[in-house]
C-alpha cells in the first residue's frame, strides 16, 4: 500500500475502474463500488441519528433532515404535483442525496490518492484504493438506468400506452380538414425525434455526471502534481519542498469550485428526471 502525495491529494484516475480482489470470491469488488458502500453507510448513519429520537418539538438534527426533506419536496411538487410527487419522491430524493455526497465523498484527502501500484505494459500505474463512485461509468449508466425504467413505468401508469403513442405521433392543436393529412407525416417524423431522444436520455443523463466528475478528479490530481506541471513548463529543478507547498496551496481554490459543482450535478441530474416526469405524466391533467 503506498501514498500518492501530498496530503490533500486526489490522484488523476483512469478511464477504466480496476478490480481490487481479482483472484478472490471478492472479484466483483471495485474500489468506486467500496466508496458506495461507505456513501450508502454514511447516509444511513446520519439519518438514523437525525431520527432516532423523534419528537413533535425536532431537535438539530431532526429540524435539519426535515427542512431538506420538506423543501426538496415542495420544490419537486410545484413541478409534478401532489399525485406524482407522492409516488415518485423516494426515487428522486434518494438520487439527490446519494449523488451529492457521493461527490462530495471523492474530494475528502486519501480518496484516489492512497492505493497501490501495478506493472502494466505501459509501465508502473498507481491504482486508487478508493475512487469515487460517480467518477465510475458503470453506476452512472446504472443510475440513469433505473431512474428511465421508472420513468416509463410511472408515465404508463399515469397515461396508458394508447395516450402515450398519441402524444408522440398524434397531430396537436385540434386541427381538422385536409391540412390535418399534410401534418400526419410531419408529426410522425417529430415522433420518431422524440422517441430517438428518449432513448439517448440514460447516455446523456450518464455521461454528464460522469464526464465532470471524471474531470473534476483529474483537474485536481494534475494540479497537485505540481513536480510535473513544472516539468511541462521546462523547470527541470523545481525543489522538492516547494513542490509540496503548492501542491496543497493551488488546488484549494478548486476545491471549492468542485463542490458547487458536485451539488450543481445532483441537482441537474434529478430535476431531468422530474421534468422527463413532467413532460410524460401531467399534460393530461391541464
Amino acid at each position: 500500500m503506498v501514498y500518492n502525495p501530498p496530503f490533500l491529494a486526489t490522484a488523476a484516475l483512469s478511464a477504466e475502474t480496476p478490480q481490487i480482489f481479482t483472484n478472490s470470491f471478492l472479484g466483483w469488488l471495485t474500489n468506486s463500488i467500496l466508496v458506495t458502500f461507505f456513501v450508502l453507510g454514511l447516509i444511513v448513519w446520519i439519518v438514523r441519528s437525525c431520527t432516532r429520537k423523534i419528537s413533535v418539538i425536532p431537535g438539530a438534527g431532526q429540524n435539519f433532515l426535515e427542512a431538506i426533506v420538506e423543501g426538496f419536496f415542495d420544490s419537486v411538487e410545484g413541478i409534478l404535483g401532489d399525485k406524482m410527487t407522492r409516488k415518485s419522491f423516494g426515487l428522486l430524493g434518494s438520487l439527490f442525496i446519494f449523488i451529492l455526497i457521493s461527490n462530495w465523498f471523492g474530494l475528502l484527502p486519501g480518496v484516489g490518492s492512497i492505493g497501490w501500484t501495478e506493472m502494466t505494459h505501459e509501465g508502473k500505474e498507481f491504482i486508487p484504493l478508493l475512487r469515487p463512485t460517480t467518477a465510475d461509468l458503470n453506476m452512472t449508466l446504472a443510475l440513469a438506468a433505473v431512474s428511465m425504467t421508472l420513468w416509463f413505468i410511472w408515465t404508463m401508469q399515469a397515461t396508458g400506452p394508447v395516450a402515450f403513442i398519441k402524444e408522440l405521433f398524434g397531430v396537436k392543436g385540434g386541427m381538422s380538414g385536409p391540412i390535418l393529412f399534410l401534418l400526419v407525416p410531419l408529426f410522425l417524423f417529430v415522433g420518431v425525434l422524440e422517441v430517438l431522444s428518449i432513448l439517448v436520455r440514460p447516455v446523456s443523463l450518464s455521461l454528464r455526471l460522469y464526464g465532470n466528475v471524471f474531470a473534476g478528479e483529474n483537474l485536481l490530481g494534475t494540479l497537485i502534481n505540481t513536480q510535473q506541471l513544472a516539468k511541462d513548463m521546462g523547470l527541470d529543478h523545481f525543489p522538492q519542498w516547494l513542490s509540496y507547498i503548492l501542491s496543497c496551496i493551488i488546488p484549494i481554490p478548486f476545491y471549492f469550485m468542485e463542490l458547487l459543482v458536485g451539488f450543481l450535478q445532483a441537482m441537474v441530474f434529478t430535476l431531468l428526471i422530474v421534468v422527463y416526469l413532467q413532460l410524460s405524466t401531467t399534460h393530461e391533467e391541464h
